[in-house]
């Protein structure tokens, strides 16, 4: 067997970063299991008012939480062949920058307090902008 070239910065900080949000997101799972009288709770607690009980409402809370630890699964993958999936990667940061912006917008129009809008959208964008900066600052083979 050869030796196998060591990693670059780049390479080894934008693994670093993709296992930490994968980490990050990967409880997400978590919710899709959580009682619905506790999920009433945490939204009292945020200030949002009364909790909607509506199938739609159960059905989105959890779906986005599945999806979201779905997600987390996924970086934690690409994180191990970050120069084989580079062209994965350059979708899913494009993709996070797109959705961080929405995620503003949304949070915006639906009336979401400021520190909810600002612990979302905006490191959403802040990490798709650094995953292009690694991205590009990776040598092609």
């Amino acid at each position: 067997m050869g030796k196998q070239a060591p990693e670059s910065p780049p390479v080894r900080g934008l693994a670093l970063l993709l296992r930490i949000i994968g980490v990050f997101m990967l409880p997400a799972f978590a919710a899709v299991f959580l009682p619905t009288p506790w999920m009433a709770r945490a939204h009292a607690a945020l200030g949002l008012g009364e909790f909607p009980a509506t199938p739609i409402v159960d059905y989105l809370t959890r779906s986005i939480s599945a999806l979201y630890g779905f997600h987390g699964g996924l970086l934690l993958v690409l994180s191990g062949r970050v120069e084989r999936y580079r062209a994965v990667l350059a979708y899913v940061a494009v993709m996070h920058l797109l959705f961080g912006l929405a995620m503003i917008a949304i949070d915006l129009h639906a009336g979401m307090p400021w520190p909810w809008t600002l612990a979302e959208g905006p490191p959403i964008v802040a990490a798709a902008l650094i995953i292009l900066y690694l991205l590009r600052s990776i040598p092609r083979n």
